[in-house]
């Protein structure tokens, strides 16, 4: 079934899963299964970019969860491993030109694009790892989530899933970025082509991102400009007991354009001193 007509199959799923036609209901598991191939082989994706925006496709997020409701668990060993799941793993990583290091996991659904690197990590159903990107040990590449192609996703990096509503956009980290160690990017964040993430920063789409390269401090969230170096930090919030500390963002600095990528990373850690 080719992609235009499982997208139209999918139009009234819940209708058909309450009719019981058992007919209509395989037409509808065919349509599902077409969407999670075209996800796996990387023919459709569940985020685009559109010029300076990115476009997110509700349908194939609701095709995903879609799958999860109509699949059966199925129970598999690997060596002395026993698993119980719906979702089936990735398994063509030679065709796909992909590196893997024992345990990578990467789920049926996931796309990588050539010369990406899986150390010991996760990549989860509908997401999308663009090629050179470097997915570091104990780094989660959450559901749905679009990773740009060379990205260093550091140890221990998470980027959450985003599946519900199926309207939501799903977390985007832009081609070039680095995340530092043990940062977390979640609830739709976007983060821009090749800024940089100081280890442990923390980004929802309710975190603050302060700019504080001008003259006055100017505050933003779900969204980190392109070649930016961010840190973590606090920033005091009244209640009524008093004031507090609430975890925020700065943005501190950016790369140089006059130096190339791996250059100008080098230079951002030494000229502000930031931890990765």
């Amino acid at each position: 079934m080719d992609i235009q007509s499982a997208r139209e199959k999918l139009t009234g799923a819940d209708a058909v899963l309450e009719g019981g036609d058992r007919q209509a209901i395989g037409e509808l598991r065919a349509a599902v299964d077409a969407v999670l191939m075209g996800l796996d082989t990387g023919r459709i994706r569940v985020a685009h970019p559109e010029g300076d925006a990115w476009v997110t496709e509700a349908w194939i997020k609701e095709a995903i969860l879609l799958y999860f409701r109509m699949a059966a668990l199925v129970k598999w060993e690997v060596g002395p491993f026993t698993y119980l799941d719906k979702v089936p793993l990735k398994s063509n990583y030679e065709e796909l030109k992909v590196r893997v290091v024992p345990p990578a996991t990467a789920r049926f659904g996931s796309f990588m694009e050539p010369g990406v690197i899986l150390m010991p990590s996760y990549v989860n159903i509908g997401a999308y790892v663009g090629a050179g990107t470097m997915v570091d040990t104990w780094a989660t590449v959450g559901s749905c989530a679009q990773v740009g192609a060379n990205v260093h996703l550091s140890g221990g990096v998470g980027l959450g899933g985003v599946l519900e509503p199926a309207a939501a956009s799903p977390v985007i980290v832009e081609d070039g970025a680095f995340i530092g160690s043990r940062c977390i990017v979640v609830e739709g964040v976007r983060v821009g082509s090749e800024a940089v993430l100081a280890a442990n920063v923390t980004l929802t789409a309710s975190t603050p991102i302060i700019d504080a390269r001008g003259s006055e401090l100017k505050e933003s969230r779900g969204y980190v400009p392109p070649r930016t170096i961010v840190v973590p930090g606090t920033k005091e919030k009244k209640v009524a007991g008093g004031t507090i500390s609430v975890a925020c963002a700065y943005i501190i600095g950016e790369r140089k354009k006059s130096t190339d990528l791996k250059t100008s990373l080098t230079q951002a850690l030494r000229e502000f001193q930031v931890s990765v």
